[in-house]
């Protein structure tokens, strides 16, 4: 477990090394817990020296191998063991023994340099006389650095063992002393609940027992006028200058000064850094203080909150700590607060809302500590990270009836910032800040404005444009009526964020008009959130390119003033804009540690999560994208932003309809739509629009399809948001796709691919390379339906159900797949049509058994593109040369998607081109005939079902039938030797 370094050991083997070779002895110095005699069980099995004889010598035992004064007569290696402890006479034998080493022979010597009885000489007090041909070395043992007490934490507790915060503090701890830490780690193992990695774990589990008898027994070895400087090193628990120590102690100058020099020739103390003195191990201090009686050790904490007080810059911390062990709770109060004010002032929110809410939970504190603590620790809150217990304590403390009204105010005020910005429990914290606002506007009008411009803020579920427009006007003239600047511009950075929500062409102007400049810091910070609002609404309205300078220029200002939550937000924002503009390389991992970062604030987190379940969807992972779709149970998700909760749902509703639950998609996009319309926010219906379209018209619900996309439409007006706009010719040629299908009109298919491709124009010039290729496919699915309906005869002549019994298609389809995996290739006119951007199969397609006709009723299957059976006349040479077009278009597609990762998209991009390849008989001369290896077929399907796709979904997927899905799979295990379909991953 006491890893030492290999100089000692090489050291030693140069006595071994030739028969004519000096002898060496090597002294090894080292305090207690350092591992000497480790190192010296580790030197007994010196490979080097074979023959050599072992000798052992343990100083002081008594009772071990006796070693003869005369030459040994052959090789021999002397190990001895604790020289600190030899009396004289065993001194002058060793001396002896050393002196009369012979070629061929080695000695390690090992001793406690802190336990000599003269410093510096391990073997007495006079020189030695060492022979002429004897090398004399010397190894220093060291304490562990933390990347060794880490691997040691990881050897003994796992992973939980090597967390930093668990390494930092056994380091500090211990020391590094390998004694101390083995047996901390001990401990730390057989604790129950089992250890989970804090800090506060490592400090509560107490002193190891051999550490406590070491540095008790050294302590209660001084006499009782020297033991009070002991006392007064573990009471400070840390290193002390002299002076310090002797005015702690309570001892005067002169004794003081004696009882330090004994305290360090007796190593009960030491000195760990140029004139500073405390324990060689910082948690012995513990073992110390638990032995000083108590009226003497609220004496020392009383000494040391002075002695601490009269440091620069002060540690209030500490000071209020041996305030308060000291039993004088008023002074203990006020260094809590002069504590958090310096943290605050520092930007260390983090650390003061921690120390305040430890603070306010301590039962009697009294109403007017409580009164100036409670606003000082919701202040840090709201602009640091705060914990669940800080919004538990404040919403304690502001049921105080004896709290002044203002005070309360502010607490509600800042409680209901706390619920709603970084909680995500929005209804709560609505109520809150309005009742803030009322009870503030009499007392404390910078305030209410400030509740009234968090009300502006649009983002929350429920109350409706106007509605935050109301309170905008409200806020603005409270703002200006307070006089209060750093109000100003918190007002205005809302109003940043509510005009560019729904695209005020004003909006940017506004923008324009943050004090980005400003020397108060408390400007700065809320101009660093404006700005970080500004980016945020850009990535939602679709201006990408200018969202990287927003966010640069607020991150920094947030980071210079001290605003970390504003700092998160935008880190949220920068993952969206990698999402949309096709920077995915990474991108998930980016996801998982943001999240992790935020694991106690989960809904700052909610922008990760979506990514991350975007990610999924696209991979074809589906089991994982509604779990990080639905935020994982860290909350719910109808409490998400109005825009993340509709792009949330989009993902959700296009899931459904790759499962062929057309009804529920149907119901998922009502409910999105409803909140999004109640919001008046238009520009964030861009990522649900195409989705929930498209589920209302596969349901039969035409009516309500052209209400969203003339809702949308009117909504959106003549406002500039790119996203927005494309979205809503996506959703235009989604319904005009459908009503082409219903009617069977090949030319309002190939009207609807022309919308298709402008909406992919638009996305290429934002840029969003997944929603270009999406669309680009729904354009060239749309001319190959066109295509096959024209060859089934027509408009007027089309059969509706496909050309065939659906369960009759799907037979076929999968006799054609066998044969192309025999050597063959799908047939156009028999694997059946084209595949939706949603994974579920156009009309014409292969179904589960159903007829595109029983398909269309219920939603499985509304899109064709799949020719009838029967055939048709010769297609004119335009119409093949918008095939040949449209199949260019899928097959540059099919190559994105893979550029970008889009595993399924790519999958089913591959499947649709498939369906138009020329009709083969047999297997070509010199073909493979994967009887060894996967067909194409099994590949892809293979990775779908890997990915966790079910059969019935892969075959939604590639239009062919479950049992043949099932064939593929089992042969893909047989030839790749996988035990389950997620083994397949590893086995592709």
């Amino acid at each position: 477990m006491i890893a030492t370094c290999g100089s000692a050991r090489r050291s030693l083997a140069r006595a071994f090394a030739d028969p004519d070779a000096g002898p060496v002895l090597l002294y090894v110095e080292g305090a207690a817990g350092l591992g000497k005699t480790h190192l010296l069980s580790e030197l007994a099995g010196l490979p080097e020296a074979p023959d050599a004889a072992r000798l052992w010598w343990r100083c002081g035992a008594g009772d071990g191998q006796q070693v003869a004064d005369e030459p040994w007569g052959k090789p021999a290696l002397l190990l001895v063991d604790d020289v600190h402890r030899a009396d004289e006479d065993e001194l002058r034998r060793l001396r002896r023994v050393l002196e009369g080493l012979e070629p061929g022979s080695a000695a390690a010597v090992a001793y406690r340099p802190e336990e000599l009885p003269v410093p510096g000489l391990p073997l007495g007090g006079s020189a030695m006389a060492y022979p002429f041909r004897l090398t004399v070395l010397t190894h220093r043992l060291a304490p562990w650095d933390e990347e060794r007490v880490r691997r040691a934490a990881a050897d003994v507790l796992g992973e939980s063992g090597g967390t930093a915060e668990a390494v930092g503090t056994l380091h500090e701890r211990t020391g590094g002393v390998p004694r101390a830490v083995v047996d901390l780690l001990a401990l730390l193992r057989e604790q129950r609940p089992a250890f989970t990695g804090t800090a506060a774990e490592v400090a509560a589990a107490g002193v190891p027992t051999r550490l406590a008898e070491l540095v008790l027994s050294r302590t209660y070895a001084l006499s009782p006028a020297h033991r009070p400087l002991v006392w007064a090193a573990a009471v400070l628990d840390g290193t002390a200058a002299r002076d310090e120590l002797i005015a702690v102690s309570g001892l005067g100058t002169v004794p003081g000064s004696d009882a330090l020099l004994r305290a360090l020739e007796s190593a009960a103390l030491a000195e760990p850094g140029e004139g500073r003195y405390g324990f060689a191990v910082p948690l012995a201090a513990a073992a110390v203080r638990d032995t000083v009686p108590g009226p003497v050790r609220q004496d020392l904490h009383r000494r040391a909150a002075g002695v601490l007080s009269r440091r620069q810059p002060v540690a209030w911390t500490a000071v209020g700590e041996h305030h308060r062990a000291a039993g004088d709770d008023r002074r203990w109060l006020r260094a809590v607060e002069k504590a958090a004010e310096s943290a605050a002032a520092s930007g260390r929110h983090q650390e003061a809302i921690v120390l305040l809410e430890r603070t306010l939970a301590a039962p009697g504190i009294p109403p007017q500590a409580r009164a100036r603590l409670a606003p000082l620790l919701a202040r840090n809150a709201v602009t640091g990270l705060r914990s669940d217990q800080t919004v538990e304590v404040l919403a304690q403390i502001v049921q105080d009836a004896d709290l002044p009204p203002a005070v309360r105010g502010e607490l509600r005020l800042d409680l209901g910032l706390m619920l709603s910005n970084q909680m995500g429990r929005f209804a709560d914290g609505w109520r809150v800040l309005e009742i803030a606002a009322a009870e503030l506007r009499e007392v404390r009008s910078v305030l209410a404005a400030r509740a009234m411009a968090a009300l502006v803020t649009p983002y929350w579920p429920g109350a409706s444009l106007d509605v935050h427009r109301g309170w905008l006007i409200k806020a603005v003239a409270a703002a200006d009526d307070s006089g209060d600047e750093a109000m100003r511009t918190a007002v205005l950075a809302n109003q940043v964020g509510l005009a560019m929500s729904w695209a005020d062409p004003e909006a940017w102007d506004l923008v324009e008009r943050l004090p980005v400049q400003s020397t108060d810091p408390a400007c700065v910070r809320q101009a660093a959130r404006g700005l970080c609002n500004a980016a945020d609404s850009a990535v939602w309205l679709g201006f990408y390119r200018r969202v990287d300078g927003l966010l640069a220029e607020g991150r920094e200002l947030a980071t210079r003033s001290g605003a970390p939550y504003t700092e998160h937000s935008a880190s949220g924002t920068r993952l969206l804009q990698e999402w949309w503009t096709g920077q995915w390389l990474g991108l998930a991992r980016r996801c998982e540690e943001f999240i992790a970062d935020t694991a106690d604030m989960p809904f700052l987190a909610s922008d990760a999560y979506v990514v991350r379940g975007l990610l999924a969807v696209a991979q074809g992972d589906w089991g994982e994208a509604r779990s990080w779709l639905s935020q994982r149970g860290t909350f719910g998700t109808e409490n998400l932003p109005v825009p993340l909760g509709a792009t949330a749902a989009g993902a959700v509703i296009r899931l459904t309809l790759a499962r062929q639950e057309v009804a529920d998609a149907a119901e998922q996009a009502r409910a999105a739509w409803t909140v999004v319309a109640e919001k008046g926010v238009w520009p964030w219906a861009a990522e649900l629009a195409p989705w929930a379209v498209e589920a209302l018209a596969r349901a039969g619900d035409t009516t309500g399809a052209q209400a969203m996309v003339r809702d949308f439409a009117q909504g959106l007006g003549a406002a500039d948001a790119p996203a927005a706009r494309a979205a809503l010719v996506w959703s235009r040629a989604v319904l005009a796709e459908n009503e082409a299908l219903a009617q069977g009109k090949p030319s309002g298919l190939l009207a609807a691919a022309e919308a298709y491709r402008k909406a992919a124009a638009a996305y290429a010039e934002l840029p969003r390379p997944y929603s270009q290729a999406l669309t680009t496919e729904c354009a060239g699915r749309c001319v190959l339906a066109a295509d096959a309906v024209g060859e089934a005869g027509g408009a007027d002549g089309v059969d509706r159900s496909g050309g065939a019994d659906g369960a009759d298609r799907a037979d076929r389809a999968d006799r054609a797949d066998r044969a192309d995996e025999a050597g063959g290739a799908d047939r156009a006119d028999e694997a059946g049509g084209a595949d939706r951007a949603d994974g579920t199969q156009a009309a014409g397609g292969e179904t589960d058994g159903a007829g595109a006709s029983e398909g269309a009723a219920d939603g499985a299957g509304a899109h064709g593109s799949g020719a009838s059976a029967a055939g048709g006349s010769a297609a004119p040479a335009g119409d093949r040369a918008s095939t040949a077009s449209a199949i260019a278009e899928l097959e540059s597609c099919a190559q994105h998607f893979t550029d970008l990762g889009a595993v399924w998209d790519a999958t089913r991009a591959r499947a649709l081109l498939r369906t138009r390849q020329p009709a083969k008989k047999g297997r070509p001369p010199g073909r493979p005939s994967h009887s060894d290896q996967l067909s194409p077929r099994e590949a892809e399907v293979a990775q779908l079902a890997s990915s966790g796709l079910t059969n019935r979904e892969i075959a939604a997927t590639l239009h062919l039938s479950p049992r043949t899905v099932e064939q593929h799979i089992a042969g893909a295990m047989r030839k790749t030797g996988a035990l389950s379909r997620r083994d397949l991953v590893h086995r592709l």
